[in-house]
């Protein structure tokens, strides 16, 4: 099973940049996805953003596209989350998701079923 480890959260004010990074253990095809949930207290897990390595890219909520941009490094089977313009509604655990193999229909859910980081925290203060 694939291990990730994830980096980046922290403590930040409205308006600031954070980048998440998010590194696979191992990446045994070039059927690989990776991607970002996030949840807040309360609410359910939301995938913020998805990466097919061979594919497309996708930014998922509306509120978050035009801020945030998710990237990958293919060699380091690492993918990042480039987060701007922060907001305190963006103040959530972000989880790190990744699965091998072909995926059919919709990605993020393809996602939820594969392995998970132990999540790190991002703080937003207004």
């Amino acid at each position: 099973q694939v291990q990730l480890v994830e980096s980046g959260g922290g403590l930040v004010q409205a308006g600031d940049s954070l980048r998440l990074s998010c590194a696979a253990s191992e990446r045994t095809s070039d059927y690989f996805s990776m991607g970002w949930f996030r949840q807040a207290p309360g609410k359910e897990r939301e995938a913020v953003a998805a990466t097919y390595w061979g594919g497309e890219s996708l930014v998922y909520p509306a509120s978050v596209q035009g801020r945030f941009t998710i990237s990958r490094d293919d060699a380091k089977n690492t993918v990042y989350l480039q987060m701007n313009i922060l907001k305190p509604e963006d103040t959530a655990v972000y989880y790190c998701a990744a699965r091998e193999g072909r995926y059919y229909g919709s990605l993020r859910d393809y996602l939820r079923g594969g392995s998970w980081g132990q999540g790190t925290q991002v703080t937003v203060s207004s």
